[in-house]
């Protein structure tokens, strides 16, 4: 049997396009659901170009077929209920369970959603119905259910019992709620353990915790989890009604969608767009942001003319005018990263937003000193003329500290106004830094060489 670690991924992937008879795909397949995580099956199967998929899906056995549907991308998802016969594509959804069907219902089609939702058992549906009482972007929405929950009239041996039948993953308390449903205290699993089965329970619970609402913005609440140094914390509502739990886990993987939808965006991409995507469907979305792009490149392109005369007069301005545009792009998006994933996560505010501004205008201030120093250093050697050097010089210390400037204020200004700044902010960024480069470059040439 080959084993595939990993890390040799893309070997797999090419040993199976490579594979010239369905046996040897077949056994390639085999070894791999052996030796990769879910996830990684999933990319494997998202790596395969869409006419060969289906032979490979057909190849997979039933459960990890299920198992890589519910990781699939919104994209993959979609493609791979449309093309599927309904027999087919109905049995995927058999045994999908309430948490897998909140995220499936935003991509597939309603009729799959309905059928999917009539294989719920009754304590799911229930779930289902509670969760539908929140938009996506709260939390109640994807509150996890796999929690242990006790009345005040519950036992220590009663308790234990409860714990002998297994724990769900993140546990390290059991939930005490009254008998309405609302949540009044925390019992510690290990104090539950160790305690005689004669003490008394109520006494053992912790009465002062904390807790997350269930109309709280996702990801903030997300942050809350990671930085409580607790497995999970507990999800009510507003009546105090015990409605779930947010795991640590869950809470890592939110702040990591966020940070990959932000990627995405920064590129004009759709972070689920599948990697085999339909042409159409790619051109669309990377089209849109090539066209603003050209919009700014032109208004760039307009200030420049404006310097036109000088430019015909002194030649080796046009010549370095890219080291300038160049060196405000790179500074101004290392700036504009740092920005966007502090908001993404939550850690800029107001209240540090003026901190963060004059450290960034220092660092600025100090890659733009050291940097035109060289940069005037380098031209004077190539073209033996100070003024040019003094030009260039002045010009990219005022650009760095510009494009550190813009790094904080232009994604600020699109957060204020509700524009996410991972889709727009380094189009608008870029044209900043070019104009600003630009201005100052050919406007100090005006200056000092005419």
């Amino acid at each position: 049997m080959i084993e595939y670690p990993v890390d040799q991924l893309p070997q797999l992937i090419n040993d199976l396009l490579q594979c010239e008879t369905h046996a040897q795909k077949s056994q390639l397949l085999a070894d791999a659901q052996l030796n990769l995580s879910t996830e990684h099956l999933s990319l494997l199967f998202e790596a395969i170009p869409k006419e060969q998929r289906l032979e490979i899906w057909q190849l997979l056995d039933k459960d990890t077929q299920h198992e890589i549907f519910v990781t699939l991308s919104d994209d993959s998802c979609l493609w791979l209920l449309q093309t599927l016969d309904d027999n087919e594509a109905y049995a995927l959804l058999d045994e999908v369970n309430v948490e897998e069907l909140l995220e499936l219902e935003e991509v597939i089609p309603e009729r799959f959603v309905d059928y999917a939702k009539k294989q719920l058992d009754e304590a799911q549906t229930k779930q289902y119905d509670l969760a539908q009482q929140y938009p996506p972007e709260q939390l109640g929405h994807w509150a996890g259910f796999d929690f242990l929950k006790i009345t005040e009239k519950a036992t220590i041996a009663g308790v234990k019992k409860l714990l002998q039948k297994g724990l769900p993953q993140y546990s390290e308390v059991v939930y005490l709620v009254s008998r309405q449903g609302s949540l009044i205290g925390e019992l510690a699993i290990n104090d539950l353990i160790k305690a005689d089965e004669g003490d008394n329970l109520l006494a053992l619970a912790n009465y002062d915790f904390s807790s997350l609402h269930a109309d709280d913005d996702l990801y903030e609440a997300a942050e809350v989890v990671i930085h409580s140094e607790k497995m999970a914390m507990p999800v009510v509502d507003s009546d105090n009604k015990l409605v779930g739990r947010l795991t640590i886990s869950a809470a890592y993987e939110l702040r990591q969608e966020i940070a990959d939808e932000a990627a995405a965006k920064a590129g004009g991409l759709r972070e689920d767009e599948d990697l085999f995507a339909s042409v159409k469907k790619s051109a669309k979305n990377r089209g849109i942001w090539l066209g603003i792009n050209l919009a700014t490149a032109f208004l760039a392109s307009w200030f420049i003319g404006l310097f036109g005369a000088t430019i015909e007069q002194v030649v080796a301005l046009a010549v370095l005018m890219p080291v300038v545009a160049s060196m405000g792009g790179i500074a101004g998006s290392q700036t504009l990263t740092v920005i966007v994933r502090g908001l993404a996560l939550g850690q800029v505010t107001d209240s540090n937003r003026n901190a963060l501004l004059k450290k960034e205008l220092r660092v600025g201030a100090v890659n733009g000193l050291v940097w035109a120093l060289v940069i005037g250093g380098l031209t004077f050697a190539w073209f033996s003329d100070t003024m040019l050097s003094i030009t260039i010089t002045i010009a990219i210390l005022l650009n760095l500290v510009a494009a550190s400037l813009a790094g904080v204020v232009i994604p600020s200004i699109l957060d204020k106004m509700k524009i996410d700044p991972a889709l727009s902010g380094s189009v608008i960024l870029t044209t900043v830094t070019d104009i600003v480069g630009f201005v100052t470059f050919l406007g100090l040439g005006s200056l000092l060489l005419l």
